[in-house]
């Protein structure tokens, strides 16, 4: 919401790509706060970095999620997606694909500990 995880996911990029061979695509997940919540919680506007669909996860040679914490535990913005994507849980379309997660806290105990 606030760019701190587009931050890390900045850096990361450039060191995945400091590997020869290596591509990298960023991207983000849809919003589900209406407009005028964003607006009151003040919101910077969305950089213009794709909104990613489950589907697209299996054009991926492997996957880095980032997300923010909230209260121990993902954004719900990244859990609906992540939710969005049983089907390829169902029939393993991303079996055997190397993946991992970074999260960013807003305070030192602000669920860091959980979220993983």
């Amino acid at each position: 919401m606030y760019g701190h995880v587009e931050k890390l996911a900045q850096e990361m990029k450039k060191g995945a790509e400091s590997v020869e061979g290596v591509e990298v695509k960023l991207w983000q997940v849809a919003e589900t706060l209406p407009e005028e919540v964003l607006g009151k919680m003040g919101a910077p506007p969305k950089t213009d970095a794709p909104i990613i669909t489950p589907d697209e996860l299996t054009e991926a040679d492997g996957v880095l999620f980032g997300f923010p914490t909230r209260f121990g535990m993902m954004a719900a913005q990244f859990k609906a997606f992540m939710d969005a994507t049983g089907g390829l849980w169902r029939t393993q379309a991303l079996a055997g694909k190397p993946a991992g997660i970074f999260y960013s806290t807003g305070s030192q105990g602000g669920g860091q500990e959980t979220t993983a």
